[in-house]
């Protein structure tokens, strides 16, 4: 297996375009097919990828979706996505360097991450509305909630796995905890950071897209999904799916890969496709 993916990873940069343009292209085959099966079999107009690209466009163009421009939908998404993120990071980064590094916070605190884990981030819907009943904050709480477990799971396992070694030699020659942490820990650490923040912005993006189509928000890619689903504009809906992994593809294999890149080249590490 190692030799198998040292060869994929180490493809000339034609090949793999040609590979990415081949599945697409299986995608959007695939696709076909099923609107056409749709279409025979039930007598349901199931829109393909042409009525889909015909409704992008036509929502680029400036036609509204639920009363506001696709570009108002985007960009409230984005920002509750972001804004949950924020939180989500700040306290799993917090939460997993307090239990890498202390025992006893790890065994007090231990199974709260481990629960968190096994929850469904639809799951939250009825704590989320009682807690601060339907807009913004539901959305935002379960955004934060579902993707704190694997960021802090994660960062606990980069932290505890320093090697103590380094830890000694560092105490040894007076690095105080400021340097100890900079200097040691987060750059051994780093790949299980980086890690877990890749899953916890996969998960949060899930739940904001569910948590926009129940919980009202006003605006939002999932709050018009579910809102061209009762006009029966099917094919909006799919533009806006189409959307979704758009933004999604974009911010996993573009933004975050050459984020991961550039952060642990500068701490002169391996990614994980060099290893």
């Amino acid at each position: 297996m190692p030799d198998l993916l040292k060869t994929t990873n180490s493809l000339p940069i034609w090949k793999k375009s040609l590979q990415a343009a081949a599945s697409a292209l299986m995608i959007v085959l695939l696709w076909q097919l099923t609107a056409a099966g749709a279409l025979l079999l039930r007598g349901v107009e199931f829109p393909g990828p042409a009525d889909t690209l015909q409704r992008i466009i036509e929502l680029t163009g400036g036609r509204e979706l639920s009363g506001h421009p696709i570009a108002t939908h985007i960009r409230s998404s984005l920002q509750r996505w972001i804004g949950g993120l924020l939180v989500a990071s700040t306290a799993g980064i917090a939460w997993g360097v307090a239990a890498g590094r202390s025992p006893l916070f790890e065994s007090l605190t231990s199974r709260i991450p481990q629960l968190l884990l096994l929850i469904p981030g639809l799951a939250w819907i009825p704590v989320a509305l009682l807690l601060f009943g339907i807009g913004e904050q539901s959305t935002m709480f379960m955004i934060t909630i579902s993707a704190f477990a694997p960021i802090a799971v994660n960062v606990q396992s980069g932290i505890k796995h320093v090697d103590t070694s380094l830890v000694r030699a560092a105490r040894m020659m007076g690095a105080g905890p400021a340097t100890l942490f900079f200097s040691v820990l987060l750059p051994a650490a780093l790949p299980s950071i980086i890690s877990g923040l890749r899953i916890g912005t996969g998960t949060g993006w899930r739940v904001l897209v569910a948590a926009e189509m129940i919980v009202g928000t006003g605006t939002g890619l999932g709050y018009s999904i579910i809102q061209a689903r009762w006009t029966l504009d099917y094919a909006s809906s799919f533009a806006c799916i189409a959307i979704i992994c758009m933004v999604g593809l974009l911010v996993e294999q573009v933004m975050f890969r050459q984020l991961e890149r550039r952060t642990l080249e500068r701490w002169s590490l391996k990614t994980r496709e060099e290893r």
